[in-house]
């Protein structure tokens, strides 16, 4: 297959590790493939250090509106004649969608990596009516929310759940080498991932004479916001901000307990990071994460912004070393059960096949 993956994001997360990896997976399988990027995303950089062949290109929430980025990428779409194209964004979907259709490429597919009901309006019905020929969803939760606002919009038999994959490793035996409880979150520091609620949760502990570390791994907007609220609540000895994590596997090595505060989640990929570290989990009961947490079995689940009984949690995890270690090798099991990338990129390459056939 001749495929191309289109991924406008100027910074780097789970949506674009998942468009690297299959990229890489696809070419190594023998197909052609080719993606388009931001001109200033790291999507970019990786990609074109990988060797893969890039379209760098820009493009803003509007970029649908401007007739030399639209003609542009049906120019691209027309000289390359492609078999498939897989896009991330609402704004790629809106931009390269209609010109997808007019250049004749015979499957068009949306990959939607976000749990947040897609808007019932006039545009997307005409994106996801005649347009879009098929859809892939990272989790049952976002599948569920596609449709939530229309059940018309888009035949949900021609809609895929496929976990988002992780490459699987043998679980280190080697012991987290921490004076105190480490409690991890990693992620970028935007308000959908909640490290704001997560401070609540530091201060909560402190005020129960609870002694450990809040170590908040990732880089974002709400950088500056977030280190000013620390220091006015008096938790700069018990919260550490360590920047872009370029390695999240030595990360969750390094704690104890991964701690996901945030609102919604397509797939919570880092979730499945921390569970092939071994590592037990705390979350909210919120989209997806019901999926890779298992009450009383990989970690806890907690009712939404209920910030004592996720400190509660917390502080069960940090006083029975013995319910870590054996909540973090269920997660491991679960892990390479569950989410193992060998296993996912097959059924994304026969999901892929299965679209062209189909035209």
């Amino acid at each position: 297959m001749k495929i191309c993956l289109m991924n406008l994001a100027k910074t780097w997360g789970g949506g674009e590790k998942w468009h690297l990896d299959h990229a890489l997976a696809l070419r190594d399988e023998g197909h052609d493939v080719h993606v388009i990027a931001d001109r200033k995303g790291e999507f970019l950089i990786r990609a074109q250090k990988s060797g893969l062949s890039c379209y760098p290109f820009s493009a803003g929430n509007l970029g649908f509106l401007n007739p030399f980025k639209t003609n542009a990428i049906y120019r691209f779409f027309k000289v390359n004649g492609f078999d498939v194209l897989v896009m991330n964004f609402s704004k790629d979907l809106k931009l390269a969608a209609p010109m997808a259709r007019l250049a004749g490429i015979p499957a068009i597919v949306y990959r939607r990596g976000s749990a947040i009901p897609i808007k019932n309006t006039l545009i997307n019905r005409f994106l996801y009516g005649h347009c879009l020929t098929h859809m892939l969803a990272n989790s049952e939760a976002t599948k569920r929310t596609i449709l939530q606002n229309n059940p018309n919009l888009f035949p949900a038999d021609k809609i895929k759940v496929i976990y988002n994959g992780i490459a699987i490793h043998d679980l280190s035996t080697e012991e987290t080498q921490s004076e105190i409880p480490v409690i991890g979150n990693l992620g970028r520091l935007v308000y959908q991932k909640g490290q704001d609620i997560l401070i609540d949760i530091a201060k909560i502990l402190r005020d129960r004479d609870i002694r450990c570390l809040f170590r908040i791994g990732g880089e974002g907007a709400l950088m500056n916001e977030l280190q000013q609220k620390v220091q006015a609540n008096g938790l700069t000895q018990m919260v550490e901000f360590t920047g872009l994590v370029n390695d999240p596997e030595a990360f969750m090595k390094g704690i104890d307990i991964f701690a996901l505060t945030s609102r919604w989640e397509g797939f919570g990929y880092v979730l499945a990071e921390a569970m092939l570290a071994g590592k037990p989990l705390v979350a909210f009961k919120v989209s997806s994460n019901a999926e890779l947490v298992f009450p009383n079995e990989n970690g806890f689940l907690v009712d939404w912004d209920d910030k004592d009984a996720f400190a509660d949690a917390i502080i069960r995890l940090i006083r029975q070393p013995s319910l870590r270690k054996r909540m973090g090798e269920n997660g491991y099991s679960l892990v390479c059960d569950r989410f193992d990338f060998e296993k996912n990129k097959k059924q994304v390459t026969a999901f892929l096949t299965q679209t062209v056939k189909e035209k």
